[in-house]
């Protein structure tokens, strides 16, 4: 499966942030999540492994009560349930992989 970015269209999800569903199969999916400065990815945990990718910009992440600034080329791995969230400190894309998918991003 080939997905083109540009074909993918962003869902806004508020708050100056944007999801786009890139890739999805057997229990992986990929998700490009787009922050514009001061955009908040809110303090939430779910079931799903997560591995995070700063694909630019910068974060402050947030991960079970720490805090700690994440750049480009940075990567989180985030074991389930883990209470998370980010605030972009610029125009930022952070690239999000779950296992399993997030049926919850499907409706």
């Amino acid at each position: 499966m080939i997905v083109k970015n540009e074909s993918v269209k962003s869902e806004p999800l508020g708050g100056s942030v944007g999801r786009k569903i890139l890739a999805r199969g057997g229990s992986l999916m990929m998700v490009e999540v787009t922050f514009e400065k001061g955009g908040i990815g809110a303090v939430h945990t779910h079931p799903h492994e997560q591995i995070s990718y700063i694909h630019s910009g910068s974060f402050e992440f947030e991960s079970d009560g720490g805090k700690e600034i994440v750049r480009v080329g940075d990567a989180v791995y985030l074991p389930a349930n883990v209470p998370h969230g980010v605030v972009a400190l610029e125009d930022s894309i952070i690239v999000d992989i779950f296992s399993p998918q997030r049926e919850d991003f499907l409706k």
